[in-house]
């Protein structure tokens, strides 16, 4: 079973925290967990640090050439070269810098990679193409099955 994520690129602490434990709870661990991310930051990050903690295997899809100039810190730049070197396959599309296109042609790339999606979002529209909630349409419109993981009260910034 390869699980994919989507989700916001800021989170609450308290949707992290929710969403970790979730993972933890529900998902494999060992050979048994295949986890599929595009290490953006927020969920996709925190997806796939739990997948290599839980001695799962990461594949990722990356939207374009330079991804990681687009991530929002220092920090995030570093776990995603972290992140990268330790996924067992990684994987760009063929654009050259980061686009709302090359953003949802990467969410599609990682639904049609994966079984099943964990999306941590609000339920509220994208604020852009390749957004959450075209990610979530998109593999609704495929039959995977996806999973929600928010909170009801909490909003996001």
């Amino acid at each position: 079973m390869r699980f994919g994520v989507t989700g916001h690129r800021i989170l609450p602490p308290r949707i992290a925290a929710f969403a970790a434990d979730r993972w933890r709870r529900e998902l494999p661990a060992g050979a048994g967990l295949h986890g599929v991310s595009s290490l953006a930051d927020g969920a996709d990050q925190l997806f796939a640090e739990h997948v290599l903690a839980a001695a799962g295997t990461l594949h990722v899809v990356l939207p374009c050439e330079g991804y990681a100039g687009s991530l929002i810190s220092d920090d995030s730049r570093t776990r995603f070269e972290q992140l990268r070197r330790a996924a067992g396959s990684v994987v760009t599309m063929p654009f050259a810098e980061p686009s709302e296109q090359a953003f949802l042609a990467a969410g599609k790339a990682m639904v049609d990679a994966c079984d099943h999606l964990f999306a941590v979002w609000d339920g509220r529209p994208a604020r852009g193409p390749g957004g959450t909630a075209d990610v979530v349409a998109y593999a609704r419109s495929r039959g995977r099955p996806v999973t929600i993981l928010w909170l009801d009260g909490v909003l996001r910034d």
